[in-house]
């Protein structure tokens, strides 16, 4: 938890200065203007908390991705990737400390959103159940960055893994009901999407925005959170097993 803690103050440092991070948290507004002025036109006012919601997920997953696959990329080019790989702290807590930090940071789109749907639409999305809705959104988070996690392994593995990264991106929005909830999405694919964390994260957000009670809340948070951990666990072993692949072939600063 010490190396945790001292790599999360250092990334956060760096996640200041960094346009990535900053692009993100202007991008989100501009989908919240887009999704609202859809659901305005079609006169439906009781989608807004849809269209609210969905790019503070977008912007989790995109700046998670993005992060995942840039720290290495650019501990790479600086030739500091190997002295990060040598030293004694774990490699895997180093990337997921990163990676949890910068999309704890991006949870700010949340209130962006919000602030979006007040001034420019007048509309106020209430939030009904605020205990549900900041422990969905922190579990999220987390989640993400465990499962993005993966990707950084892979971008040690192959410098061109960016493609997959980019090809990950809006089929998990699709299988996930960012915007659109699973139940509208084909019987056959509907199995498929509750593997993927997002799904639940994005029933629950939207649970914790309506009037009527939450149930079963521990239970959906826990499904958010056992998939993450899953995810994570995943990226772990790959990070390690690929370190020591690289490390036999000599193959870790190529780029």
């Amino acid at each position: 938890m010490r190396l945790f803690w001292s790599v999360a103050r250092f990334q956060a440092v760096l996640a200041s200065r960094a346009p990535d991070t900053v692009h993100v948290l202007v991008v989100a507004p501009l989908y919240t203007v887009v999704f609202l002025a859809i659901s305005d036109h079609a006169d439906r006012s009781d989608l807004a908390p849809y269209a609210v919601l969905a790019p503070v997920l977008m912007s989790l997953w995109s700046l998670a991705l993005l992060t995942a696959g840039d720290l290495i990329r650019r501990e790479r080019s600086r030739g500091t990737l190997e002295a990060m790989v040598a030293t004694p702290a774990s490699f895997a807590v180093v990337v997921i400390a990163r990676i949890t930090t910068v999309t704890m940071i991006s949870l700010v789109s949340f209130a962006e959103s919000w602030v979006v749907a007040l001034l420019l639409f007048d509309t106020v999305i209430v939030i009904e159940h605020p205990v549900a809705l900041v422990s969905c959104l922190l579990v999220s988070a987390l989640a993400m960055a465990g499962t993005a996690s993966a990707m950084a392994g892979l971008h040690v593995l192959v410098p061109t893994a960016r493609t997959l990264q980019n090809t990950l991106t809006y089929p998990i929005y699709l299988l996930g009901g960012v915007l659109v909830p699973v139940s509208y999405l084909p019987e056959w694919l509907q199995p498929l999407s509750r593997l993927v964390f997002l799904s639940w994260s994005a029933d629950l957000l939207r649970a914790a925005l309506a009037p009527q009670p939450v149930t079963d809340l521990v239970p959906r948070l826990g499904a958010i959170a056992g998939l993450g951990a899953a995810g994570c666990a995943v990226g772990v072993v790959m990070i390690g097993r690929i370190l020591r692949r690289v490390r036999y072939t000599g193959t870790l600063a190529r780029s």
